[in-house]
This record gives C-alpha cells, structure tokens and sequence, in this order.
C-alpha cells in the first residue's frame, strides 16, 4: 500500500490532508500557512506555545509545548497527512540541555508519534550550515557530505544530532516519506541571524576574509516545502537560492557599510558585547562570515523540480521589507 493511500485509509483523503505543523507561529510558519490555506488539499493543525496572530478561521491552532503529553492526541487518530517540522529552537542565551531537551528530545517524540499512528510524509527543516563553515571545505559540498558545524560550534551540535536523527527516521522507517531540507542562510522578513545581520549598519566583518555567500528567499524555501508535501517526495535535499556573491557586494548591494575588524580583536570584543546584552550573536558565529559553506542544490531541481522564483537582488533586498 502506498503512503497515499495509507493516509486515505486513515481518514485523511487527498482532497484535504491534515498537516500538522510545527512552530507555526514563526515567520515561515506563517508563510507556509499562507501558502497552504490557498490550496484547498490541505487542512492546517498548528502546533506552537507562541499565539498564532491572524490566523485564518479555518486553521486549528494548538497552544502548548511540542514536549507536552497533549501533542500525541494530535495524532491518536490516524488521520494526519504529513508532519512538518519547523519548531527547532534557535535561541542564542539559552543553556545547552535547554536546547538538547527542546530539538533532540521534542523531535524524537514526534518521530514516535508519526512511527506509531502511521503518519505517510515526515517534513524535517534543517539547515545548511549544519555542513559547517571550513577552510577546507569544497565548493559545492553535497547532501553526502560530512556534518562537521559542532566542531567548531558546539552550539551547533543539537541541531546536527536533530538532522542525523532524521536520516536515521528515514532509513529506518521506510514506510514513511522522509523529507530533509537543508536550506542556505534565509533572507526575508524573518527574524533570524543572517537577515538581522545584514539589517546591521555598519555590518562587522571580518579583516581579510570576504567568504562567498548562498543566500534563499523565504518564500522560496515555502516553495520546496510545497514540493515535498507531494506524494513520492523523499530523501535529503539542499535548498539554494538563485546564486551566491562575496559578503562586501551583500553589503553594497544593501546600502551597507562595513566595519573590517582583526580577528583577533573580533572575538573579545562581540563576547563582551553579547555578555553586555548588546548583541545576540555568539563568537562561533564568527566562522560564517570568515570561511565557506557553500552547497550543491542541483538534486532538488532535479528530484523535486524546485526552482528558486526570486532573483538575487530581490533576495537580498527581502531582508529591508519589514524595516
């Protein structure tokens, strides 16, 4: 039997699968609501213990911790389409069993959950610099490259151990469509760290490097999640956006002025800025405006048909929308 028509046995027919999501509250949240509300195979169940403002009407939303024992009863009854994925916890001032807890524990359970009420379609949204930034890295690295962040990053190391844990599920689970993405630095609305670090000025660089920069736009990394929803969609996939330029031109393509700072003085002084309150960035951050980490997106245009629909510039240009 088909992981189609698993869901259709279990309550949820294809003209309107339930996909319960994660971290809907969060900007992408949002956007793939959006994106989702519009189509009307989909029916949207909302996971998040952040309220969900502007909700459409008919989006079930569920206001409590993913750990909590009440997320299980969003599965008990069979007939979820999809989980997708997008509450990982990104919090720079949280502790490391905070962050071990909430992504590796929380995702673990929800894995449980889709193994035993038979969920078809597993959505995880992970990210590329999971491949780390390196010195040695390859231009293009590939799906089958090495997780090396937490070497250099320990902070990184519960969000590598989330993304191992998924190609696991995937192998492990082959009744289940497992989708992995690893998008490069999202540019948009969003609050996260690359888009904040661009709305900087001047934006701190680094003396002497000026590393390459991929960069997608927010709505375009909707796009691929929209891709892998279909049915047959399967496998680990990089997601690109539509090139990749030098951080100085990132910087003058925005307006920006920059700041070169010797390394060696970079590092005390953004810890005592981050220890003061006046910066959220953590020093190991540093590496990704020093080296490259660049990736080979061509198996998502090849197996998912994704393509990135913004150009360059109005990716860049997608970090000022809300400022």
């Amino acid at each position: 039997m088909s992981s189609g028509e698993r869901g259709a046995s279990a309550g949820a027919t294809p003209e309107r699968r339930k996909v319960v999501i994660t971290g809907i509250a969060g900007r992408l949240g949002h956007i793939v609501t959006q994106m989702l509300h519009r189509d009307d195979g989909y029916q949207v169940v909302g996971l998040d213990r952040r309220p969900f403002r502007d909700k459409p009407r008919d989006v079930e939303h569920h206001q409590f911790d993913l750990r909590s024992k009440r997320t299980r009863e969003l599965f008990r009854r069979g007939d979820v389409y999809a989980l997708l994925h997008l509450g990982v916890l990104h919090a720079p001032r949280a502790t490391d069993r905070e962050l071990y807890e909430w992504n590796v524990g929380g995702t673990a359970r929800l894995l449980e959950y889709c193994m035993a009420y038979e969920v078809p379609k597993v959505i995880l949204v992970s990210s590329a610099n999971v491949y780390g930034p390196r010195p040695e890295n390859t231009q293009f690295l590939t799906e089958e490259s090495p997780l090396l962040a937490a070497q250099a990053f320990p902070r990184m190391r519960n969000l590598v151990e989330l993304d191992h844990m998924g190609a696991s599920f995937f192998w492990r689970a082959r009744d289940i469509e497992t989708v992995i993405l690893r998008p490069v630095h999202i540019l948009g609305r969003v609050r996260n760290a690359p888009s904040n670090y661009l709305r900087l000025d001047p934006i701190p660089t680094l003396l002497g490097f000026d590393p390459m920069i991929q960069a997608v736009h927010e709505r375009d990394v909707a796009r691929a999640i929209g891709r892998a929803l279909e049915p047959g969609a399967r496998g680990i996939y990089n997601i690109t956006g539509p090139g990749e330029l030098p951080l100085s031109e990132i910087a003058q393509e925005l307006g920006r002025r920059t700041i070169p700072i010797p390394h060696p003085l970079a590092k005390p002084l953004w810890s005592l800025a981050f220890r003061l309150g006046m910066s959220s960035y953590l020093v190991d951050e540093f590496d990704f405006i020093r080296y490259v980490c660049m990736v080979d997106g061509s198996r998502a245009r090849t197996e998912l048909g994704f393509q990135p629909h913004y150009s360059l510039r109005e990716t860049i240009h997608a970090v000022m929308a809300s400022a």
